[in-house]
């Protein structure tokens, strides 16, 4: 018999026992023991070459058309048994699939958590737009014209004239010219700049601002506040610092250092050395703001505060980098799970 008639055979034969399968296993065994690499599919081709030049030609092109046909019908009759199972079969034998539950983002852990913290202390959660007006993002904040948060560097600008806002902080004067006093409200959010990417800063972050406007608070009263969520958001025995600094919508402003919770204050890589670590941002509101606002600053008084999300929670987890919040790492996200 010669290797062209031995291919006409073997067509024969394939196609009829393919015809006959009965299940998915046994076309899979009918796979290998034809198409296999030791199958005699394999072992023909493997011998074109003892062949005369017109022979080989033949047998090669005819070898070829019964390896091309015998996987089309081997793909068919799988495919018959994989449309049974989705009708309804069950093959016990077969690996389960896995299911993955998604969670919270750990950004988001751990600003619920500030907002549960500040909530039991009576603050009410509000919430603002993402897009803003010069206005309420700068000029009613008591920003100068001249005020370099307002250069293109700083802020992302939109079309008719608006922006991104950079800070949750406009949801206070929002809230200010809706509301009379007593106002007692932290203002979670996700908020822009226009700054360089690095393993410190980003161009989108989340930030907790808080205020109370009502008649006679006072800096006692944001400190009392303050200390009070640092240690019930790191701990008991926690010491905290209040240095002077400038914010434009406050007066006077400080902001909050903790000790150091690596080395306990006696200096580290992470507090670089100072013992101390930055946590946020704070003061009694700028009387200009009020009056703004179109309330007495002769008869109330208030304070504001502002907490960067990532920035605490690089701190409380000991991350070193807050690209890692962005990347979509499970390896990462899984330790917060």
């Amino acid at each position: 018999m010669s290797l062209l008639e031995e291919v006409v055979r073997l067509e024969t034969e394939a196609l009829e026992r393919i015809g006959l399968a009965d299940s998915l296993d046994s076309v899979k065994q009918l796979q290998i023991r034809y198409l296999g690499r030791k199958g005699p599919v394999a072992a023909i081709l493997r011998q074109l070459g003892t062949l005369p030049e017109q022979e080989r030609k033949q047998v090669g092109a005819r070898a070829n058309q019964v390896r091309t046909r015998l996987e089309s019908e081997l793909k068919a009759a799988a495919d018959r048994f994989g449309e049974g199972k989705e009708r309804g079969a069950f093959d016990p034998t077969l690996p389960g699939t896995a299911s993955y539950v998604g969670t919270v983002h750990v950004v988001n852990q751990v600003m619920h958590e500030m907002c549960r913290t500040f909530y039991g202390m009576g603050f009410q959660i509000v919430h603002g737009p993402h897009v803003e007006t010069d206005y309420f993002n700068f000029e009613s904040l008591n920003f100068p014209p001249d005020h370099p948060a307002r250069d293109m560097q700083d802020t992302f600008f939109v079309e008719g004239g608006r922006l991104l806002r950079t800070h949750t902080t406009p949801v206070q004067t929002r809230e200010l010219n809706l509301r009379k006093p007593p106002i007692k409200i932290i203002a979670p959010g996700r908020t822009f700049r226009n700054e360089a990417i690095s393993t410190r800063a980003h161009v989108s972050f989340h930030q907790v601002d808080g205020f109370l406007v009502d008649e006679g608070v006072t800096m006692a009263d944001l400190k009392g506040v303050l200390v009070a969520f640092c240690r019930a958001f790191f701990g008991e025995g926690l010491r905290l610092r209040f240095r002077p600094s400038f914010f434009p919508f406050t007066e006077p402003s400080a902001e909050v250092d903790i000790s150091c919770f690596l080395c306990g204050g006696r200096g580290c890589q992470l507090c670089k050395h100072m013992g101390w670590l930055e946590i946020l941002g704070c003061g009694m509101i700028d009387p200009a703001v009020l009056e703004m606002a179109g309330h007495d600053p002769e008869k109330y008084t208030g304070y504001a505060f502002g907490i960067g999300v990532e920035r605490v929670a690089m701190l409380k987890y000991k991350i070193n980098d807050i690209r890692l919040f962005f990347n979509n790492n499970v390896r990462f996200l899984r330790q917060f799970f």
